[in-house]
């Protein structure tokens, strides 16, 4: 595993949360969004456990939806416990990135 992938892994749910928060999404079109957003290492294979997992913690509902073209998808929608998680992860995110950010940065800087 990566050092890459390590990192996105333990940043993952809050990201999904984050994009289920914007609107309902079914699991195809949430791995576009992330790969759109820069995370290309996001496939589906990599989406499907986490939203299994998100939704075993109450953090995300499923809701069976007609589909224009073909069968039925599963869109999934933020719970109330949702929210807060994502409210949670954004916080401690704030708390980590600034810091994490300084101490990594290279080049002219005086200690």
């Amino acid at each position: 595993m990566t050092i890459r992938s390590q990192l996105l892994k333990g940043i993952l749910d809050g990201c999904v949360l984050s994009v289920i928060e914007k609107e309902p999404v079914y699991g195809y079109e949430l791995s576009k969004k992330l790969q759109s957003s820069g995370l290309q290492d996001v496939s589906e294979g990599t989406i499907y456990p986490v939203l299994l997992r998100l939704q075993k913690n109450h953090l995300i509902r499923g809701e069976m939806q007609p589909s224009e073209s073909g069968p039925n998808r599963k869109y999934y929608y933020l719970t109330e416990e949702g929210h807060q998680a994502l409210s949670d992860i954004s916080r401690e995110w704030e708390q980590i990135v600034l810091p994490v950010t300084s101490l990594l940065k290279r080049g002219n800087q005086n200690d």
